[in-house]
Formats: C-alpha cells, sequence, structure tokens
C-alpha cells in the first residue's frame, strides 16, 4: 500500500470515527443552547446502541433498528427533562445519574446478545464518482449515516443562525426570564430541546452498534458522550468548531490504530490513551481563555426556570 494510500485510508476513517460524535454533540449543541445542561450523554448513547442493535438483529432491519435507538435517547432524555425542568431537580446529578442509569441498564438488556454479529451498514457506491482517484474514495464511499451527519451540521447552523425558531431557542438560553416576559413558552421549548439532544445521542449509539462496529459490547461507547459534552465546550457552542473537535478525536483515534498495527515499540495502553489526551490538551489551552467561554456560553445554562417569579 503506497503512502497516498494510507492516507486516503486514515481519512476516511477518520469521517466515520467522528460521526458518532457529530451527532451526539450537535444534540448537545442544541439542548445547552436553550439553556439545559445534560451530562447524560453516555447512558443515552449506550441506551441507544443496545436497544437498536436488539431490534436489528430480532429481524427488523437496520433502519428500525435505528429509529428505536433514536426512540431509546427520546424516552431517557424526557425522564431527565421531567425531573429537571418539571420537577426541577439539579441538572449536573441528575445527568449523572441518568449515565449511571443508562450504562446499566444497557449492560443487563445486552446480556444475551454479546455474541450476535449483523451485516451492519452497506457503505454507498456512487457510479462515476466513486471511481474518480483520490476524492472518489475519499467522498463517495461512505455510509448513509456519515453523509447525514453532514446534513446534520447544515441543519443546526441554519436552525440555529438562520431561523425565527432558532433565535427563539438561543433567546431561551440566554435569558429564561425575558423570554417569559415576551410570551415564550420556556419550558416547551426546553422539552423539544431536550427530546432533540436525546434522539441524537441514540442515534450516535446505533452507529456504533449497528454501523461502526456491527455488534453489541458493554460500554462499547468507551467514554465518547463525555468527548462529545468535551466538544461542545471545546467549540464553544458553535456547530463548525462541533464538526471539527469530533472529526480531530476521529482522527487521532485512526491514527493510534495505525501505529499499533505498524508495531510501534509503545504501550498499546498509552495509545489508545491519546484521543482522550488529545481532547484534554485542547480543552486546556481553550479554557485558559476563560473570559471568552463565558462570553459565549449561553446565560441560563443549567438555570432552574421558575415561571412564577
Amino acid at each position: 500500500m503506497t503512502e497516498i494510500d494510507t492516507m486516503l485510508v486514515i481519512l476516511a476513517a477518520t469521517l466515520r470515527a467522528g460521526t458518532p460524535l457529530v451527532f451526539a454533540a450537535l444534540g448537545e449543541l442544541v439542548t445547552e443552547r436553550s439553556g439545559v445542561l445534560n451530562l447524560g450523554l453516555e447512558g443515552m448513547m449506550l441506551t441507544g446502541a443496545v436497544v437498536g442493535f436488539i431490534v436489528a438483529v430480532s429481524g427488523a432491519g437496520v433502519v428500525l433498528g435505528f429509529v428505536a435507538a433514536m426512540a431509546a435517547g427520546v424516552v431517557l432524555s424526557l425522564i431527565f427533562g421531567y425531573l429537571t425542568l418539571t420537577l426541577r431537580a439539579s441538572q449536573v446529578p441528575t445527568g449523572l445519574a441518568l449515565t449511571i442509569f443508562g450504562i446499566g441498564l444497557s449492560a443487563f438488556l445486552g446480556l444475551s446478545y454479546r455474541d450476535k454479529v449483523i451485516d451492519g451498514v452497506t457503505p454507498i457506491n456512487i457510479p462515476g464518482l466513486s471511481d474518480i482517484p483520490i476524492v472518489g474514495r475519499l467522498l463517495f464511499a461512505h455510509d448513509p449515516l456519515v453523509y447525514l451527519s453532514i446534513v446534520l451540521f447544515i441543519g443546526v447552523s441554519w436552525f440555529l443562525y438562520r431561523s425565527h425558531a432558532g433565535l427563539v431557542l438561543r433567546g431561551v438560553g440566554e435569558s429564561h426570564d425575558i423570554a417569559h416576559a415576551i410570551g415564550y413558552r420556556v419550558i416547551r421549548i426546553r422539552y423539544l430541546s431536550v427530546a432533540f439532544g436525546g434522539a441524537m445521542s441514540g442515534l450516535a449509539g446505533g452507529y456504533l452498534s449497528l454501523a461502526y462496529t456491527p455488534m453489541w459490547a458493554d460500554n462499547m461507547t468507551a467514554g465518547r458522550g463525555w468527548i462529545a459534552l468535551a466538544l461542545v465546550v471545546f467549540a464553544t457552542w458553535r456547530p463548525a468548531r462541533v464538526m471539527l473537535g469530533a472529526y480531530l478525536f476521529g482522527g487521532v483515534t485512526i491514527l493510534q490504530l495505525h501505529l499499533q498495527g505498524a508495531g510501534f515499540s509503545i504501550s498499546p495502553q498509552l495509545l489508545s490513551t491519546l484521543p482522550y489526551l488529545a481532547t484534554i490538551v485542547v480543552l486546556v489551552i481553550i479554557s485558559r481563555d476563560a473570559t471568552k467561554i463565558r462570553r459565549n456560553a449561553p446565560g441560563a445554562l443549567g438555570k432552574a426556570f421558575y415561571p412564577g417569579r
């Protein structure tokens, strides 16, 4: 294999490795833009992964598997929403509890499915385009979910910055009291945002078990939910930077796998930490400018809303 071929393989694999992070992080970005901090991404991703896999392996097909994965994420997110938006429980411990619950629930549901595999999602082969040297292999030979993640990025960017509904959502996230005073239904807007974030986390988990590695394994997200949360901060709540951060993490993940395969005399355990170390380094660099983070963070993020006040 030539150096160009190796580079193309790494770049193409980077897009696939970053796709679940794109789904989860963009969903969380919309949720946080509404003023809600949901730390339960890891639990929602794992639950979506196992539910989607169970549906697919039971004969319903991969498409229904993805639908079930999204539905599972929505259900968990609405539980979180009820506790934090209706009952006004603290968002941070509730999100942590959601992650713990999702980890345990997914392990329980997946007990009988650990040794089963499915065919997964077949990459799209576009006649003429897929055969173009270099560009064809890089851009036109992926599974449909990779392209869906790009469509989602465009849609979220347009929604937040080009639509009236996106302006309202950002206004709710900046000051729920002012939004309520001028007549917007803050709780309903936040419920919808939380549900969207849950659906995207479920889809991210479904991508892992139905497309990326078409099988089920306990804790197969391997901390990607936490990385997605970190990416939202790294991106200073901007969709384009979320995409960049997701592909950065994906690229480092694929690079460490190639380094292991190339036989470098470095501990495999140490190489496996590279994606997480890269994320920590980037976050440390970004967090040095605390003023910039405060300026870009939604003003009401994590704060409970009391309509009667």
